[in-house]
């Protein structure tokens, strides 16, 4: 095994993190410690305070209208779930009963957590459809996610960043094509795998609502995630659960106020206060350098993949078997690197570079069916992926790229 771990999972997750974040997370556990909400004791306050504090630097990252609005959820998941199903369910509501339909739109690029509660709302209902936008390239057109939007659609759900090939989606066009069709549609934002790693603007973007991981881009620890609702959206997007809030604890009705009517029940306050640390690191920082060196990076991993011959630039096949599943430029993607090899399953690849070079990257389908079905990359086991984050060197990619050219050359000499 190599002698020290070369970590490329950050679109997994992130690591390593600022230790401010660790530290704010040790401090609140043993200095801290009090529930927000449920007490006028100094720890109670403090503690909603600080959950008050890493509202408001979300929703200066996302440069929204209200950290109000800033909703906490367990991961993206969560907060693509309570979304999707909070819509729809208003909408069947509101639609008057049989013979009335709810529509929905989402793509190929889309990942299981928006698939899955799409096809479980449409098994519990059959008023509720959906349809699936198919790929172009490395993409969705925008064309062709507007094409598919109804009058009955309430919800058109657009992944920013491929967690598989990296590409970034046309978000703007996107949305002003779908609202030519249908002004009041809803557009989701799934910002996974773009929140921290590119400028996420709701009001440039046009958005309604953006589901966010609290754990990759943003820096923080796992089990931590957030949904921006834009305001007035809340009118149409229904509560997932109800339950105590430590506010209105007169009424046993679930308040309509945010962001109290999606939190129900104690906040995960300990893993907050480091998410709100993580995402002062990224406006300290400032995106646009965040930006420029994960673009530094980007480049530098294309160019060591090209001499290895992994970028088909035109010219057929690499010479060693390896190729880039993904654009091959630098512009229009992030810093999330798939590939496969001619004589190497992904699973096999990944626990070769661990082993003998200690570089750590994930193998498999990433949670993304459709794209690898779209890709003909799901009987052979998916990709390998690396990826980066803030705190990865050009010399961890140059690193990575010698690895992989050491491992693709013991293949070739053993054919």
């Amino acid at each position: 095994m190599a002698a020290t771990r070369l970590y490329l999972d950050n679109a997994a997750t992130s690591f390593p993190k600022p230790r401010a974040v660790h530290e704010a997370m040790l401090r609140y556990g043993t200095e801290v410690g009090g529930t927000a909400g449920r007490g006028a004791y100094f720890e109670a306050r403090e503690g909603g305070r600080l959950i008050r504090q890493c509202r408001d630097r979300i929703n200066r990252l996302l440069h929204g209208e209200d950290p109000d609005h800033v909703v906490f959820t367990l991961n993206t998941t969560d907060a693509l779930n309570l979304a999707i199903k909070g819509v729809v369910r208003r909408a069947l509501q509101a639609s008057g009963g049989e013979g009335s339909s709810v529509h929905v739109v989402a793509t190929a690029l889309d990942h299981n957590s928006v698939l899955r509660p799409l096809n479980s709302l449409a098994a519990e209902d059959p008023r509720v459809s959906w349809t699936c936008v198919a790929v172009r390239g490395w993409g969705v057109s925008p064309a062709d996610v507007a094409a598919a939007v109804r009058a009955d659609t309430v919800l058109v759900s657009i992944n920013h960043v491929s967690n598989v090939t990296g590409a970034v989606q046309p978000v703007e066009e996107i949305v002003a094509a779908c609202r030519r069709v249908n002004p009041g549609v809803l557009v989701l934002l799934d910002a996974a795998q773009s929140a921290g790693h590119i400028k996420v603007d709701v009001r440039e973007l046009g958005v309604d609502l953006v589901a966010l991981p609290g754990h990759k881009g943003l820096l923080g620890p796992l089990g931590t995630g957030a949904l921006y609702i834009r305001p007035g959206v809340e009118r149409v997007v229904s509560t997932l659960r109800e339950g105590g809030t430590g506010s209105k604890s007169e009424q046993d009705r679930q308040p309509e106020s945010l962001p109290d009517k999606y939190e129900s029940g104690s906040q995960n306050a300990v893993g907050i206060v480091g998410l709100s640390e993580g995402v002062r690191y990224l406006l300290e920082r400032g995106m646009d350098d965040v930006e420029a060196h994960e673009r530094e990076l980007r480049a530098a991993m294309l160019g060591g993949l090209r001499e290895l011959g992994a970028v088909d630039d035109g010219g057929g096949p690499g010479r060693m078997g390896l190729r880039l599943v993904g654009p091959a430029t630098v512009d229009g993607r992030t810093g999330v690197f798939s590939m496969v090899h001619e004589a190497l399953a992904p699973q096999e690849l990944a626990a070769i570079l661990e082993q003998e070079h200690g570089v750590l990257g994930r193998a498999g389908l990433s949670c993304a069916p459709r794209v690898h079905e779209g890709m003909g990359t799901t009987a052979g086991g998916g990709v390998f992926r690396l990826s980066v984050g803030p705190f990865t060197t050009v010399g961890d990619v140059r690193r990575a790229c010698t690895a992989l050219g050491d491992v693709c050359r013991a293949v070739v000499g053993r054919v």
